[in-house]
C-alpha cells in the first residue's frame, strides 16, 4: 500500500486512480500536502499510520528548480527533506518504538557536480547528499534500524526540467535562463519510468548511506565519493 502526499491534488487523485485500476481498491491514498507546512507534513504521516498501521519506506521526493525564488526552493529542497526525514525516523526508528525501515531522499546528479545556470538548486542538492551520508552512518543505523539512501536522478522528463529556464535567477545574468536550458539540454535525458525502476533496485539492494545515480535511461549505479584527504591538489 502507498500514500502519495503532494501539493497538486489533481495529479495526486489521477495517480490514485491509476494505482487502483492496476492493483485494486484500498491500496493507495492521496493526502494533499504542502511539504513546507509543518502541520501538513506531519498530518500526512499520521494519516498514513492511521490507514496502513505501519510505515516501511519513506521517499522525500518533492523538489523544485527555481533559483528565482530561492527561499522557497531551499524550503522545499532542504528544510522539507530534513523535516520529512526526522518525522520518518520518529515513526520508524527502533529507538522510538518502531521496527526500522528505509528512507530515500532525492538529490540530483547536480548534487555531485557544479552547474553555472542554477547555483542555488545545485547547493540544495549538495545539501541532501551531505545530510544523507551523515545520517547514513553506523552511529545512527545501530540506534534506529533505518537505512538512509540517496537517489541522484539525471535529467528526467518532468516539468521541473522542461520549465527550468523560466525560473532562473535573472539578477545574476540576463541570459542565465538560456544558459541553464543549454546546460540541461546537453545532459542525457530519461523517462520517469527509469527512475522508478532504479528506485526499486536502490531500496532492495542499497547499503545504508549509499548514494546512487540514475541517468540517461541506463541502469542505476552506486557512486564512490572519495575521502577528503585524497582531494589534495599536487
Amino acid at each position: 500500500a502507498v500514500t502519495i502526499a503532494d501539493i497538486n491534488a489533481v495529479k495526486g487523485e489521477e495517480a490514485i486512480k491509476e494505482i487502483t485500476k492496476e492493483f485494486g481498491a484500498n491500496r493507495a491514498i492521496f493526502v494533499k500536502t504542502d511539504v513546507t507546512k509543518v502541520d501538513q507534513l506531519e498530518s500526512a504521516f499520521k494519516i498514513t499510520l492511521n490507514t496502513w498501521k505501519t510505515i516501511d519506506v519513506v521517499i522525500n521526493n518533492a523538489g523544485v528548480m527555481n533559483d528565482g525564488q530561492w527561499e522557497l526552493e531551499i524550503a522545499i529542497n532542504c528544510n522539507a527533506v530534513v523535516r520529512g526525514t526526522l518525522l520518518a525516523l520518529q515513526y520508524m526508528g527502533k529507538d522510538k518504538g518502531g521496527k526500522g525501515g528505509v528512507i530515500v531522499n532525492i538529490a540530483s546528479i547536480l548534487g555531485l557536480q557544479p552547474l553555472p545556470g542554477c547555483p542555488i538548486y545545485v547547493g540544495t542538492k549538495h545539501f541532501v547528499v551531505g545530510f544523507d551520508r551523515s545520517l547514513g552512518t553506523p552511529y545512527h543505523y545501530n540506534r534506529t534500524g533505518v537505512k538512509i539512501l540517496t537517489m541522484c536522478p539525471g535529467v528526467t522528463d518532468t516539468p521541473l526540467i522542461s520549465e527550468a529556464n523560466k525560473y532562473a535567477l535573472a539578477t545574476l545574468s540576463p541570459d542565465i535562463g538560456q544558459q541553464l536550458a543549454k546546460e540541461l539540454g546537453n545532459l542525457p535525458a530519461q523517462p520517469t519510468e527509469n527512475v522508478a525502476r532504479g528506485m526499486m533496485t536502490l531500496i532492495t539492494k542499497g547499503d545504508n548511506g549509499s548514494v546512487w545515480v540514475c541517468e540517461g535511461n541506463e541502469p542505476i549505479y552506486e557512486v564512490n565519493i572519495p575521502d577528503r584527504l585524497t582531494y589534495r591538489k599536487s
